[in-house]
C-alpha cells in the first residue's frame, strides 16, 4: 500500500507562547517595572511581604484574538514581537483590556516608548548621578503624610539612590500640639544625621542628597541649618494639584520682590517677613516686634501669595538668590546686627533654604516664627546659628 504524502501548510498558526527571549528583551527594557503611565510598580517583589518573584504580566497592545481588546486594530506581522508587548501588572493589564476606549493602540504604544526609553535613559548614566534619599515626615495638623517610594524615584530622574532606605527621620510619633515638639524634634534630627552624612555615612559615597520633607516651618528651617552646604542638595515639594514631588516645566518664572516695609526707630531690632504662601499682615507678628523694629518684606511680584506658586527648580533657585541678598542688605543697613525675626510663611522646600543659607560666624541669628491658628498670630519658636 502506498504512503499518503502529507503536505505542510505554508501558513503557521500563531501561538499565544511568547518566546522566551522577547520576554526577557521585554523585562529588560521595562526596567522591570509596570510600563502603564504613572504606575511604575515594581514587578518582581510582592508590594506588600516584599517576597521576590516575577509578578509581571506580558499584555498585547493589539490582541492575540481579532474579537480581544484592540484586535481590528492593522494586526503586526508577528503578533507577539516585542514593538506589540507591554510588562504590566495584574491591574494595569485589566484596566487596558476592560477600557479600550481610553486605552487605543497609540495611547499604549507611547506609554511602552516613554517608559522604555526613560529606563534606557537612567540606567546608563555613571555614578555621578548618584544621590542619598532624606525623608523627613511628621504630622501636619492631625494628618500623617507619606511619600511614595515610587514617587521619589520620579522626582530624582535622572539621579538614582544608592540605597532603597536613604535616610528616613519619622517625628509622626512626637505631638505636635507637646510644648517640647520642636525642641524633641530638633534632637531627633541632629542625632540621626549625624551618622548620614558622618564619616561612615551613606553620604560620603554619594556626595548628594535628595530631600523629601513634610514638617513644621520652624522644624524645616532646623534641618536646613544643619545640612552643609558644602554637600549639593536636591529639595523637592508636593504638589497639590498633581499630588507627585515631581518640578513642573514651565517658561514662566517666578519674580520676587524685596522691600522695606516699614522703618523702625532702632538700628539692630530688624525683622523680615516670607509673604509667599500667604501675605503676611502687622496684625499677625509677635507683641515682639513693636515700632521699633524696621520691617522688611520679600514677597512675589506679580502674583497674590499662595500656598500653590512654587512649580519649578528655577523658581526655587531664584528664591535662594533673593534670600541671600535681602540678608545681605539688611546686614549692610544694620551693621553689627545680632540676629533677624524671621516671619515665613512659605512652602517646605523654601523653610529648608531658610536655615541652610544662614552661615555661621557670617550671618546674623535667626530667630524663627511660625503661625499659630489657636493664639491668632505668630509664635516665636527657636534660633539658628546662635
Amino acid at each position: 500500500m502506498a504512503k499518503k504524502t502529507v503536505i505542510k501548510s505554508p501558513v503557521s498558526k500563531p501561538t499565544r507562547k511568547i518566546p522566551e527571549l522577547a520576554r526577557i528583551i521585554l523585562f529588560v527594557r521595562a526596567g522591570g517595572h509596570c510600563e502603564f503611565d504613572g504606575c511604575n510598580k515594581y514587578l518582581i517583589e510582592h508590594h506588600l511581604t516584599f517576597t521576590e518573584g516575577n509578578f509581571a504580566q506580558f499584555a498585547h497592545i493589539v490582541a492575540f484574538s481579532k474579537d480581544g481588546p484592540r484586535g481590528k486594530e492593522v494586526r503586526p506581522t508577528n503578533i507577539n514581537d516585542i514593538s506589540n508587548l507591554m510588562a504590566l501588572c495584574p491591574e494595569c493589564h485589566k484596566l487596558i483590556d476592560d477600557n479600550t476606549e481610553s486605552f487605543t493602540r497609540q495611547t499604549l504604544e507611547g506609554y511602552k516608548k516613554a517608559h522604555e526609553e526613560r529606563i534606557q535613559h537612567v540606567t546608563g548614566l555613571g555614578p555621578d548621578q548618584k544621590t542619598s534619599l532624606l525623608l523627613v515626615t511628621s504630622k501636619i495638623g492631625d494628618h500623617t503624610v507619606t511619600v511614595p517610594y515610587d514617587q521619589m524615584l520620579q522626582a530624582i530622574t535622572p539621579r538614582y539612590p544608592i540605597s532603597k532606605a536613604g535616610l528616613p527621620i519619622d517625628l509622626t510619633q512626637l505631638s505636635t500640639n507637646s510644648e517640647v515638639f520642636i525642641t524633641a524634634a530638633c534632637d531627633t534630627i541632629r542625632e540621626q544625621l549625624q551618622g548620614f552624612l558622618g564619616a561612615g555615612g551613606e553620604v560620603k559615597r554619594s556626595h548628594h542628597i535628595s530631600l523629601f520633607a513634610l514638617a513644621p516651618i520652624p522644624v524645616l528651617a532646623y534641618l536646613g541649618s544643619q545640612l552643609s552646604n558644602k554637600v549639593p542638595l536636591g529639595l523637592y515639594q508636593r504638589h497639590r494639584d498633581t499630588e507627585d514631588w515631581t518640578w513642573k516645566t514651565t517658561d514662566e518664572q517666578v519674580k520676587y520682590l524685596f522691600q522695606q516695609r516699614r522703618k523702625g526707630k532702632s538700628a539692630r531690632d530688624v525683622a523680615l517677613l516670607l509673604s509667599l504662601s500667604g501675605t503676611i499682615n502687622d496684625e499677625v507678628l509677635s507683641s515682639e516686634i513693636t515700632k521699633d523694629f524696621t520691617i522688611y518684606e520679600l514677597t512675589l511680584a506679580d502674583l497674590v501669595p499662595s500656598p500653590t506658586f512654587l512649580r519649578t527648580k528655577q523658581d526655587l533657585e531664584e528664591f535662594k538668590n533673593q534670600y541671600q541678598l535681602a540678608i545681605a542688605t539688611i546686614m549692610h543697613n544694620h551693621p553689627g546686627i545680632r540676629e533677624i525675626n524671621l516671619f515665613p510663611a512659605v512652602p517646605a522646600p523654601i523653610a529648608v533654604l531658610c536655615g541652610r543659607e544662614i552661615l555661621p560666624k557670617v550671618h546674623p541669628a535667626l530667630r524663627v516664627y511660625d503661625a499659630d491658628k489657636r493664639k491668632g498670630g505668630f509664635i516665636y519658636q527657636l534660633t539658628i546659628n546662635n
